[in-house]
């Protein structure tokens, strides 16, 4: 059933699967958003209506499951995960147009929630066949990588977590394996790396774990490499 899933590029956690505890959820949505304008990420307007929305119990389930089932990167999202109104594609009743920061916000609100899902498929051994770009979990893109000591290239979903193997010189964005296109640099230790992509100019990090003390700590690593993501910006490339 899971490599069916792998074929048809259908990531494996359906919005139905999602433990999520509703009131949980909507405290962490409207502390993240208080977290991101501290640090001047959202505009005050914005942070305003993202806050109301997660006060407005009706609003936000709709709005994350639809928003779910819209980025989970299949080519057939499941019909079973959305409402009547979200197959016919009409907005729910009274909501308004979302904050151009919205996304940001969910990714970081569900993803508690999404990580216990990614613990338990990604130790199923039937995943291990999974070569797409995004995430076979919950089907979102891959936020870092890390070059384990065999030299496997991992890609690591930006929304729960979970990894998987992906070919070291594939664009995971593009599917382009040209590798006279890909483009990588590193820091001067070589801990860090940049895979970019010249088709369609997008790039990603990876830690290099074949020398390292330590294991990929992407909350760490992601800081860390903030100089190679000016780098990668400067030469034309987008995360």
């Amino acid at each position: 059933m899971a490599s069916r899933a792998a074929g048809r590029r259908r990531p494996l956690v359906r919005f139905t699967d999602i433990p999520l505890d509703w009131t949980d959820f909507r405290l962490i949505f409207r502390q993240t958003a208080d977290i991101l304008r501290r640090f001047e990420a959202f505009e005050p307007g914005e942070h305003e209506k993202v806050v109301a929305l997660g006060r407005e119990g009706n609003a936000l389930e709709p709005l994350v499951r639809r928003w779910y089932v819209a980025t989970a990167g299949a080519e057939d999202a499941a019909a079973g995960d959305r409402s009547p109104a979200d197959r016919e594609g009409r907005p729910v009743p009274g909501h308004e147009p979302s904050p151009s920061s919205l996304d940001q916000v969910l990714v970081l609100a569900i993803r508690p929630f999404l990580a216990r899902c990614a613990e338990v498929i990604m130790q199923r051994p039937d995943v291990s066949d999974w070569r797409h770009g995004h995430c076979p979990c919950c089907g979102w893109e891959p936020d870092f990588a890390v070059i384990t000591p065999n030299a496997d290239r991992r890609l690591i979903c930006g929304r729960c977590g979970a990894q998987w193997s992906f070919g070291a010189h594939t664009c995971p964005f593009c599917s382009n394996d040209d590798r006279t296109l890909i483009t990588s640099f590193a820091t001067r230790d070589g801990r860090y790396r940049v895979y970019a992509c010249d088709v369609c100019r997008r790039y990603v990090k990876a830690y290099d774990a074949r020398s390292a003390s330590r294991p990929v700590m992407v909350s760490v690593d992601s800081i860390a490499t903030l100089p190679l993501d000016a780098a990668a910006i400067q030469k034309g490339y987008v995360g």
